[in-house]
């Protein structure tokens, strides 16, 4: 035990990282430690890195280095992707006493001692492929929503990832044992749930159940108001989930499908696992059983062999598909990936230009798919306030709208009519049935 201790918690990257940290956190406090703000004094500091996001080193450093101005003394401990791929990298930085890889970060606890600072870092880790072990996790602290991790890993292997070589093999728990983590969510104060993992659509796999079993047995919780399914690739998305879905009493719609890119071409070289039709008919399924349903892209822009052409064709097939926003992400070489080896590299120049029409796209998208659902009715899920004095929440369908701030709301659900957009691109509504409660 470590009465009377303090830890702090940085979390860079994805959903997935945040129910991880929560859980690692969680088995801190089990164990005497308060957690504290990271801008707080504490006794020891544990940064969750990300290998997807660009200049992983630099932040990481940037991070440990905050640490150490608050704390000088303070035990600092890098878990995380970046930790697991680039492990003697991490312990080489200034003020890092542990690196833990991907199945040590959930053992942090065996390893610190007594907190004293090492005089270098330690490393902890296995080699990927001997990682096996599912850890089932959710986030805590935000009332309103939780991340809950219901899948790891990854079998895919596409070209520009690294995720495969940070987080393993493809697993994950029973539908028995991940609804029994669901009710523990349930538990909490949060109302909305958001089903996360590396590829959660891969659930059960090597054994008979599916992630459609899943939605089916999550449906049926009580406690959660909301489910909404985080990114799922599109060849995992079956016509049974979204026909689910559509009638579902808790799962919104609202899905996020990777794309990656328009041109099969590039799917191909990419590594995906299926075209554009494909892709295609997934979104015509979705609006056709859900026609105020939103659908969010992912996309990569500047892969190498990336023709003008070929950009063309990916921009072309996003103007004519019935979507309401786009995560862009710009191409950055990846050491030990396929693509890394590819010829017929696009010009940082060209890519930052790339994006930049595609992220003007985007706002174009979110603007008429919020446009098409003024004068509807929703229900909304209030949140915090912002700077005006307004708060503001999100519709069943990802719209996010605003309300004079009121205490009384936050964390509640509210029918209400959307009015407009203002000038600002924020929708205001119409509250149709008070909160009484």
């Amino acid at each position: 035990m470590h009465p009377n201790k303090k830890v702090a918690f940085y979390t860079l990257g994805c959903k997935l990282n945040f129910s991880e940290t929560s859980s690692i956190a969680k088995s801190f406090n089990e164990q005497g430690f308060a957690t504290v703000d990271f801008s707080d004094h504490a006794d020891c500091y544990v940064i969750n890195t990300c290998s997807v996001t660009d200049n992983a080193d630099k932040k990481c450093r940037n991070i440990v280095r905050k640490a150490l101005r608050t704390n000088p003394t303070g035990f600092v401990i890098v878990v995380g992707c970046y930790a697991q791929l680039k492990p003697e990298e991490i312990k080489s930085i200034e003020g890092v006493d542990l690196v833990l890889g991907a199945e040590e970060k959930f053992n942090a606890l065996d390893h610190i001692g007594s907190l004293d600072k090492n005089e270098s870092g330690i490393a902890l880790y296995d080699k990927i492929g001997k990682v096996k072990e599912f850890f089932p996790s959710f986030s805590s602290g935000d009332r309103t929503r939780s991340f809950l991790k219901i899948q790891d890993g990854c079998d895919y292997f596409c070209a520009f990832c690294t995720i495969p070589l940070a987080r393993g093999r493809s697993r994950s728990n029973t539908v028995k044992e991940t609804i029994k983590t669901a009710k523990e969510v349930a538990l909490t104060e949060a109302k909305e749930v958001v089903i996360t993992g590396v590829n959660i659509g891969d659930f059960g796999k090597g054994t008979a159940e599916t992630f459609y079993d899943l939605v089916k047995e999550l449906d049926q919780i009580e406690g959660i108001d909301r489910f909404r399914i985080s990114s799922i690739e599109p060849n995992l998305l079956s016509d049974e989930i979204i026909d689910y879905v559509s009638t579902s009493k808790r799962f919104v719609p609202h899905f996020h499908i990777p794309l990656q890119s328009g041109s099969d071409n590039l799917l191909v070289a990419m590594r995906r696992k299926y075209l554009s039709d494909l892709y295609r008919n997934r979104v015509g399924l979705i609006k056709k059983l859900m026609p105020d349903a939103c659908i969010g892209v992912d996309v990569i822009i500047g892969f190498p062999g990336e023709t003008d052409q070929e950009f063309q064709t990916t921009y072309d097939f996003l103007i004519e598909l019935d979507v309401s926003y786009l995560h862009v992400f710009t191409y950055s070489e990846r050491d030990n990936t396929t693509a890394v080896r590819l010829d017929d590299v696009v010009p940082m120049e060209t890519r930052n230009k790339r994006s930049k029409m595609l992220r003007i796209l985007s706002a174009k998208k979110k603007r008429k798919f919020y446009e098409s659902q003024i004068g509807t009715e929703h229900t909304v899920l209030w949140e915090a306030t912002n700077e005006e004095g307004f708060m503001t929440g999100f519709t069943e369908n990802y719209v996010k709208v605003q309300t004079p701030f009121d205490a009384a709301k936050v964390n509640k659900t509210e029918k209400v009519f959307l009015d407009k957009i203002d000038g600002n691109g924020n929708v205001l509504v119409t509250i149709l049935e008070p909160i009484t409660a």
